[in-house]
């Protein structure tokens, strides 16, 4: 196992997923971090944006995205970009030889007709869509060994996936008829605040949004299929509420027939006992995952319940939107590309109270 640490580039670093990558990779033992770029705080410190970040890049401060500076400087890219703008850099630096892990959308689906449906473009580049590893450890491990472009999974399918795949991969549900809740935090958002995402809008709300087809879906059908060998129809309807920080997938299925819960119990288990960062919550207090005990973490914490009456199980994964569902699984997924120790700079116990 090569243990030279790797010279690393944070493409897009002002955001919170581009500021959680720098907190992350900062004392990472394998990463020296020679690069965080923003179009807007050239010139400026990194604690200028990221004030938790006070004192740990003395010598490091926001730079242009150069693709020179990138060639010269870094073994590795991180792309914190928005959906669309990656496109623009992806290509370039592969290129040049340097791996990416993308942190957009702009590489996730296989289909580059589902774009067209989803995001509403043309993907111009669907040789590098086959080229790319999702980058969900639990599915897609062995893949992204030494993988060159990692498309980092969304927060809500990271969630909604985890959470379906015990009963997908034992096939004892219904994948025909499969709804995902998800409650998440105002992080999710971004650092630029919209009309809706104003605190004072914010506040207090639960608030569903894209009602008619959160976007995300497609990545939980694209992977629950995969792992099915069949189609699995996902609806998904996101909700936002008023913390900051968490995302709580609630999915809704049907069973095929009658099971106990220490029957169901056994299929989580046997699905996640060799994970790292995945812990099952079992009539143990709080009773359910909530998204408030893996704040700051890579954890994600699942479990369900069954309504007997009409054979409904529902399936919760909690997890941080920024680290399991952004940055974290990045760097999680980075680690097994490099052959690093999977848990490296991630372990972070989560806060309590948060």
């Amino acid at each position: 196992m090569s243990k030279l640490k790797k010279r690393v580039c944070v493409i897009g670093a002002s955001g919170y997923t581009g500021g959680e990558l720098l907190r992350l990779l900062a004392y990472h033992p394998y990463v020296e971090v020679v690069m965080a770029t923003s179009r807007e705080y050239v010139g400026k410190p990194i604690h200028y944006v990221h004030f938790n970040l006070r004192g740990v890049y003395r010598n490091l401060k926001f730079s242009e995205a150069s693709i020179d500076v990138v060639a010269k400087n870094c073994d590795v890219a991180f792309l914190s970009l928005p959906h669309g703008v990656s496109l623009n850099y992806v290509p370039k630096v592969l290129e040049l030889g340097i791996p990416v892990v993308d942190l957009s959308a702009d590489f996730r689906l296989k289909n580059p007709e589902l774009y067209k449906i989803w995001y509403g473009y043309e993907h111009p580049y669907p040789d590098l869509l086959k080229k790319a590893v999702y980058g969900l450890p639990e599915l897609h491990r062995e893949e992204l060994r030494n993988a060159k472009l990692i498309a980092s999974p969304g927060c809500n399918a990271t969630a909604g996936i985890l959470s379906l795949l015990p009963l997908v991969k034992h096939k004892v549900i219904d994948l025909s008829k499969i709804v995902i809740d998800v409650k998440v935090g105002s992080s999710e958002a971004g650092s630029k605040p919209s009309i809706a995402d104003h605190h004072p809008e914010r506040e207090g709300t639960i608030r569903p949004y894209e009602p008619e087809g959160h976007r995300h879906a497609a990545e939980v059908e694209q992977e629950l299929s995969i792992v099915a060998g069949q189609g699995v129809s996902v609806s998904m309807v996101p909700h936002a509420v008023s913390s900051i920080r968490g995302a709580l997938a609630s999915s809704h299925a049907w069973l095929l027939q009658e099971l106990e819960d220490l029957e169901l119990l056994k299929l989580y288990v046997a699905t996640y006992r060799n994970e790292p960062f995945i812990r099952i919550v079992y009539k143990v207090p709080p009773g359910y995952p909530d998204p408030k005990y893996v704040i700051g973490s890579n954890y994600v914490d699942i479990g369900f319940a069954t309504e007997k009456r009409l054979r409904r199980i529902t399936s919760f994964a909690a997890i941080d939107n920024l680290v399991k569902g952004a940055a974290g699984q990045a760097v999680q997924a980075f680690n097994i590309a490099m052959g690093f120790e999977e848990t490296a700079g991630l372990q972070i116990l989560p806060l309590k109270p948060a």
